[in-house]
């Protein structure tokens, strides 16, 4: 690590702390020095920090996707008919909710959506999406392509962002030493290795869903639905559509023009839940048996409403259904017909290195 190299990264932390942007190319050449470690580990902390604190330009994270994706992400080649859909949420959230994206997920997949998952362990909740596969008895440590292949076989896979099977180089150094939200939520969350051009992205502020659609549109999406969910009476908010308040929406579509929307949960016949009934359980292996029986229909509760709802929006995202209500009631079907749990099991055979292992540990939350 040269001094001048980290002279020079300085006066971009600088300009950060200044409020002044960066172009997409500037963003994207900071984001290899921090990806190849050549400046200290104090510049690349500050560097996060301070871009963070001014706030992502749409240029400053397609730049930092960039080079996340060219120079830290294993590629995988899929079956060309397979349109993959990706759904999950920035973090950095107001309000913690349980893995409502995970069962969203699972429900989609059950209705043939092709779900191809990008996560990382929790930074700032009880459970990330890493965390959640993990305890459902998935691999969440196995090759890219174990992860492709549950993808073409059972509908639904999770490539563990903080992997080095995924991202080799050093993103999972990186995210496993910062315990702040950071561009990287936005940024690392969007270098799928499946490149999916089919999204529902979850944002942390009602401010960036326009940013993010933005990037979204420009690195190659073609239908996709970037919202953030509020809490009725409150100023806290959630990466997810919401069944406790109005849900604002921006949905990208194939013309390349931006619908911007809203979802009220009264008006799709559920009624406003409180928040409190949405928040994890304290610990893992709890939350995971109370996962599990969501996804065995055994809740009627406002977790239950949730799930649906944002499984309702993905298949609106993949155009399987002509608006939210269709796509909650398909949700919904799948749900009580037992469907989304028999997808679920195929997944924990299918992305695994011990599929009885996997299975036994599902099974396990049952009992």
């Amino acid at each position: 690590m040269s001094q001048t190299i980290n002279r020079e990264f300085g006066t971009i932390i600088t300009r950060l702390i200044q409020k002044k942007n960066l172009t997409r190319n500037e963003a994207k050449q900071a984001f290899v020095c921090v990806l190849n470690n050549t400046v200290t580990d104090m510049h690349q902390g500050a560097f996060l920090a301070a871009l963070t604190a001014k706030g992502e330009t749409k240029e400053e994270v397609a730049g930092s996707w960039e080079a996340i994706y060219d120079l830290d992400t294993t590629k995988v080649k899929l079956n060309h008919e397979i349109k993959t859909v990706d759904n999950s949420g920035t973090g950095m959230d107001t309000f913690k909710t349980f893995n409502i994206s995970t069962a969203a997920s699972i429900i989609a997949a059950a209705g043939g959506i092709p779900m191809a998952r990008h996560g990382a362990r929790a930074i700032t909740s009880v459970c990330g999406t890493v965390d959640m596969a993990e305890a459902l008895g998935v691999d969440v440590e196995c090759t890219a392509d174990i992860v492709a292949k549950s993808i073409e076989t059972v509908s639904l896979g999770l490539f563990n962002g903080m992997s080095p099977h995924i991202h080799p180089m050093a993103l999972g150094r990186i995210l496993s030493q910062i315990y702040f939200g950071s561009t990287l939520n936005i940024a690392a969350s969007l270098a799928n290795p499946a490149l999916p051009s089919i999204g529902v992205r979850g944002v942390y502020s009602r401010e960036m869903i326009r940013p993010v659609s933005d990037v979204m549109q420009e690195i190659g999406y073609q239908n996709a639905i970037v919202l953030h969910g509020s809490i009725e009476d409150s100023d806290k908010g959630m990466d997810e559509a919401s069944v406790c308040g109005i849900t604002h929406c921006a949905q990208i579509q194939e013309n390349k023009k931006t619908n911007e929307f809203t979802i009220d949960p009264k008006k799709l016949g559920l009624a406003v839940k409180n928040h409190t009934e949405l928040s994890p359980e304290q610990d893992i292996e709890t939350e995971s048996k109370r996962f599990a029986a969501l996804i065995n229909n055994q809740e009627n509760s406002a977790r239950k409403d949730a799930a649906l709802l944002n499984a309702g929006l993905i298949f609106l995202a993949a155009r399987k259904a002509k608006d939210v209500e269709d796509g909650i009631q398909q949700a919904t079907k799948l749900l009580e017909a037992g469907t989304a749990f028999e997808t679920l099991e195929n997944w924990v055979k299918a992305q695994n290195t011990d599929p009885k292992k996997g299975l036994k540990k599902l099974h396990r939350l049952m009992q």
